[in-house]
């Protein structure tokens, strides 16, 4: 019996390497004493095997995807601070089952500075990654940087169809730098490349009407829009940054367009 375990337990080392699967080994050996002594049919046995080495496959590639997202921090939907933005608990945990990717839906958070955008598209994104799907985080700055010297090199067509095999990509602080009409244009490539194809979350200190003014051109602006809210979820963040929090400081200058502000 003793030389038979030996050997058996040989095989499956080499197996396992043979595989690439080596957790297969060690969880093998510390399962087969329970499944003697619960009697365990050999499907059972084979099955747990099977489910350890999945289920650690799965996290170890999970880690992978949120490292290789260019995440500035690593955010968690469990540590954000829900009694500021008690009204999007129920709308957030929907988004946290993933669905909203399978259908290449959108998110949209905006909301004045420190209201908790980044944290909450950071917690989104590796929600995917979790979930399996490849993400990428960027500023829009980063982004139409990106984009520029795709385009400068001649391999703008060829970014756009690569960055389509990600299942998210994250576009933040979308409106705190105003654009200039050609990486306006090239935004507007990016949004429009993933139109009902993948998803995108967006954070914005904006509303949707001061766009314009962020894209120079109204006209870009509204066909973008459209193209990002027609599937989407739009979130609306309030109250004081929590950056200030304690210092006595109780509201940031004001967000809103210089029409807005005459026409309040």
């Amino acid at each position: 019996m003793g030389t038979r375990h030996t050997e058996a337990t040989k095989q499956i080392s080499y197996l396992s390497g043979a595989l690439k699967a080596p957790r297969i080994t060690e969880a093998a050996s510390r399962l087969a004493d329970h499944a003697r002594d619960a009697n365990w049919s050999y499907e059972d046995y084979l099955a747990a095997v099977l489910e350890r080495e999945v289920s650690a496959r799965n996290a170890s590639g999970a880690e992978l995807r949120i490292k290789a997202a260019g995440f500035p921090g690593r955010k968690t939907l469990e540590d954000f601070d829900w009694d500021a933005q008690p009204a999007l608990r129920q709308q957030i945990a929907a988004l946290s089952s993933g669905a909203f990717l399978a259908e290449a839906r959108n998110v949209v958070l905006l909301g004045p500075p420190g209201t908790g955008k980044t944290h909450l598209a950071i917690a989104l994104g590796i929600v995917a990654a979790r979930h399996g799907h490849r993400v990428l985080f960027a500023t829009a700055t980063d982004w139409v940087t990106r984009l520029s010297e795709a385009h400068q090199h001649g391999r703008l067509p060829g970014e756009l169809a690569r960055l389509r095999r990600y299942g998210l990509i994250i576009i933040d602080e979308v409106g705190y730098l105003p654009f200039e009409q050609d990486a306006a244009n090239l935004f507007f490539q990016l949004v429009s490349s993933r139109y009902e194809h993948a998803s995108l979350i967006l954070t914005s200190n904006l509303p949707f009407s001061g766009w314009g003014g962020v894209f120079g051109d109204q006209a870009v602006a509204a066909a973008m829009i459209d193209r990002i809210v027609h599937h989407a979820d739009v979130l609306t963040l309030k109250g004081a940054s929590y950056r200030l929090r304690g210092r006595g400081i109780n509201s940031l200058p004001s967000t809103k367009t210089t029409t807005e502000q005459t026409t309040d």
